[in-house]
C-alpha cells in the first residue's frame, strides 16, 4: 500500500492528531517547508507518540495511514539530533519505527537492527508457515 522508492521525512514536532488530509498537508508546507504533492511519505506523531500518522499525495489523491499502539511508544528519531523541521528517513527505518523497533542515533547500528529484525520476522514467519503445511 505505501508508496515504493518514496522519499520519508518525518516531522520532530508532535502534531494533533486530530488533523486530516487538508490539516496535515497544511503542515507539511508550513512545518517541514516541503511540497506535499511530491510523492514522498511524511510521517507524524502525537505529544504521547501513541499515534502515527503518514501522509502521501498520489495521482488520484491524499493518502493516510493511521496507526495507533495499545502499549507503548513510537520511536521515532530524536528531535535533538534532527533537523529543525524533520528529518529523513529510509524505508527500513520507517517499518522499524511501525513494528516499534527503538533505532539508535547513528545510521550504522540502526541499519544492523532493522537487519536483525527483519531477519528474526522472516525466521518467524517461516515457522509459522511450516507449521501449518501438513
Amino acid at each position: 500500500m505505501l508508496p515504493k522508492d518514496a522519499q520519508i521525512y518525518v516531522a520532530t514536532a508532535p502534531i494533533d492528531m486530530r488533523r486530516s488530509f487538508d490539516g496535515l498537508a497544511l503542515a507539511v508546507q508550513e512545518r517541514m517547508q516541503r511540497d506535499p504533492h511530491s510523492g514522498a511519505l511524511y510521517v507524524f506523531v502525537n505529544a504521547n507518540r501513541t499515534r502515527i500518522k503518514i501522509l502521501w499525495f498520489e495521482a488520484s489523491g491524499y493518502s493516510l495511514l493511521y496507526k495507533r499502539l495499545d502499549r507503548g511508544v513510537f520511536r521515532v528519531p530524536d528531535p535533538s539530533t534532527a533537523h529543525a523541521t524533520g528529518c529523513d528517513i529510509d524505508a527500513n527505518e520507517l517499518f522499524a519505527i511501525l513494528d516499534g523497533i527503538e533505532l539508535p542515533t547513528d545510521r550504522k547500528s540502526a541499519r544492523k537492527i532493522v537487519h536483525q529484525a527483519r531477519t528474526q520476522a522472516l525466521h518467524a514467519r517461516e515457522k509459522i508457515q511450516h507449521s501449518r503445511t501438513p
